[in-house]
């Protein structure tokens, strides 16, 4: 369906890592979620789109070019690592069986160290690097928390992106870097997120969770007072309802695939500028689900698939995309799609989803068509 937005980048981020195809257009290595507007609204960032297509690959994919190819390596990189001398704040380590992480030379600022065999990063080994690397890349290897030495990431102050998917973590390792703006630590055994270890991360707009062990109460707080966090998923966890503190910034939620039975009265109150909600494959109920929590008029989006619904929930005109296939829905509440109809109240929504219920197109009642004039699709079985 639709992805994830990313934190907001210029090329000034890219630029220390980029291949020059043309002498403007590159990306640097790096695979960015789209931002859920250009999601809905591709047409207003057409140059976005074709620069993303020109990307090079970063993490997730790691297609880029091989280190070899952007030149011969520095003097100044690890023997087991090329650092391209076009691109001498970049050690690319990625793909060699490395079983360690090695020492990091003074001067290195983005570290790739993805699809190895690492199981532990000792002490020592950023060192010469604690303020001024930028990017650490770790993602499928085989790193435990307890082969995690003290030291280590723990000094990280100046980090902007940690990328620890895919590996064996049951504890969130988080770097005290003030400017760090993305955090994925997916696919991994975590259970646990240290209280306060995000705090005072003004610059943090993504957080990616996802498939990992984590309940509402490990997360409880958490994410309190990030001031330009907008984007958390947290599909295939363990939670039971929204994590509390979530900030005003957010703009999309993604809790796919989770226990959620319930959402309570206030929890989209104090979000004013959501706009993505996703809850499919939960276990909530209509008992759960508080009248008009879901009529607020900053959601765009609301998927509440694969649930156990009897009922068309109360939503806000302004909505424009709602899914509620597979519950047992028996009933098309209309007045709680509008409440009044008329030339200046209906709905915004172009996407219907009903299919997977206990109702058919002919329970849609005969005064739907004022309400629904801009639905451009209505779906049931």
């Amino acid at each position: 369906m639709k992805c994830l937005r990313c934190g907001r980048q210029t090329f000034a981020d890219f630029l220390p890592i980029s291949l020059y195809v043309f002498f403007f257009v590159s990306l640097s290595p790096s695979v960015c979620f789209l931002l859920p507007s250009t999601v809905m609204f591709p047409l207003r960032v057409p140059i976005f789109a074709v620069l993303v297509s020109l990307t090079v690959g970063q993490y997730d994919d790691y297609d880029y070019q091989p280190a070899s190819q952007y030149g011969p390596s520095s003097g100044n990189c690890a023997q087991e690592c090329e650092c391209p001398i076009n691109f001498p704040t970049a050690m690319y380590c990625d793909s060699r069986n490395l079983k360690f992480v090695p020492i990091v030379p003074s001067g290195i600022k983005y570290l790739y160290l993805q699809n190895n065999l690492i199981e532990e990063i000792k002490a020592g080994v950023f060192d010469n690097v604690t303020a001024e690397l930028r990017w650490l890349v770790l993602d499928h290897n085989q790193i435990t928390n307890e082969k995690v030495a003290k030291g280590t990431i723990d000094k990280l102050t100046g980090l902007h992106k940690i990328l620890f998917s895919f590996n064996k973590l049951t504890e969130a390792v988080i770097p005290p870097s003030k400017s760090l703006d993305e955090l994925k630590m997916m696919n991994n055994q975590l259970s646990k997120f240290p209280a306060g270890s995000l705090a005072g991360m003004q610059n943090l707009t993504s957080v990616h969770l996802q498939n990992n062990e984590l309940t509402s109460k490990a997360l409880n707080g958490v994410f309190k007072g990030l001031n330009k966090l907008v984007a958390i998923d947290l599909t295939h966890n363990k939670l039971k309802k929204l994590p509390s503190g979530m900030p005003s910034s957010l703009e999309t939620f993604y809790g796919d695939h989770n226990d959620i039975s319930s959402i309570a009265a206030g929890d989209l109150k104090e979000l004013p500028k959501l706009a993505y909600l996703r809850l499919a494959y939960n276990q909530m109920t209509d008992a759960g689900i508080p009248a008009g929590v879901f009529n607020v008029t900053s959601l765009i989006e609301l998927d509440l698939s694969y649930n156990k619904l009897q009922s068309i929930p109360e939503i806000n005109e302004q909505l424009e995309h709602l899914y509620l296939q597979a519950n047992e829905i028996n009933k098309f509440n209309l007045e709680n799609i509008c409440k009044f109809s008329g030339p200046l109240n209906y709905s915004r929504l172009k996407h219907l989803r009903l299919d997977g219920n206990n109702i058919t197109h002919a329970n849609l009642p005969h005064d739907s068509s004022n309400c629904l004039r801009q639905a451009s699709d209505i779906i049931f079985d």
